[in-house]
């Protein structure tokens, strides 16, 4: 993706759609807000966790819509990327082997090129773990003046995920999330906390709407490293986009140096089995 250390980035999340299942509908507004946010002067489009399927739709739907990175669906939304010349991030089913699927976020560039594919690490209680095998692996990608990483959903949630990222060199986490009420604390406060901890940028992209029993609580946000809010969404379809600048990580961090001044010698526990 091009960029400088001085460049900074535009980003854009679309925060639905509020309905899901339909892949070739999906990909048509998928095509009108890839788009929309290039027109916005966005290199970069985020949509939610499982945005192509939709998330709570069961295991065996989800082993039905499953696909591989190189299903021709996959190489539609590539199509997209490169017709808008836009980088583009969703959630989807990644189907790994004919038994294995995982919830997975599939990176693509302006290009079209496949540039990381995440799979979710931490599941979140049954409608993942019916559904999903757990991925054990990092995606880090320079992304013009950042390092990028993805976490998925759950994932933001353990402190431990994004510091590991954060002490490996990422300074921009993108997180595709599908966060339901009651855990409207996450975008309010965790996420938000997650950013100043670490003086990174947060990009947190949720649905909206309702599936099945789960009601989408939105609020898609991103956040700066100071932990200060630079774009947040309501609670219904919206896109929001903001302006990330480099220079706000290094101002963050002499603010706050946790990075600087931790004491991993006493942290052995945090590594190790919870005796109960």
């Amino acid at each position: 993706m091009n960029g400088s250390a001085t460049d900074g980035l535009r980003i854009a999340l679309f925060q639905g759609p509020a309905t899901a299942g339909d892949v070739p509908a999906f990909l048509s507004v998928l095509d009108r807000r890839a788009a929309e946010a290039a027109g916005r002067g966005a290199v970069l489009l985020m949509l939610p966790e499982m945005a192509l399927t939709g998330y709570n739709i069961g295991a065996p739907a989800v082993r039905r819509a499953a696909v591989a990175q190189d299903h021709a669906t996959i190489e539609a939304i590539r199509a997209i990327a490169r017709r808008h010349r836009i980088a583009l991030l969703l959630g989807y089913p990644e189907r790994a082997t004919v038994e294995r699927v995982h919830n997975a976020a599939i990176l693509i560039g302006r290009d079209g090129a496949i540039l990381a594919n995440y799979r979710k690490q931490h599941l979140f209680g049954s409608v993942d773990r019916d559904a999903f095998a757990a991925g054990d692996a990092d995606s880090i990608i320079r992304l013009g003046p950042f390092t990028a990483g993805i976490l998925i959903c759950y994932d933001i949630e353990f402190p431990e995920a994004v510091r590991a990222l954060a002490l490996k060199g990422v300074d921009l986490l993108l997180v595709p999330t599908a966060l339901m009420r009651p855990y409207e604390i996450v975008p309010r406060l965790m996420v938000p906390t997650r950013a100043y901890e670490n003086g990174i940028f947060v990009a947190y992209c949720n649905r909206a709407g309702v599936e099945d029993d789960f009601a989408y609580t939105g609020e898609s946000c991103v956040v700066a490293p100071d932990g200060s809010i630079l774009a947040r969404a309501g609670s219904g379809e919206e896109m929001i986009l903001a302006d990330l600048d480099p220079a706000a990580i290094a101002e963050a961090r002499a603010l706050a140096p946790y990075l600087d001044e931790r004491r991993p010698e006493i942290y052995g526990p945090l590594s190790g089995v919870i005796e109960r």
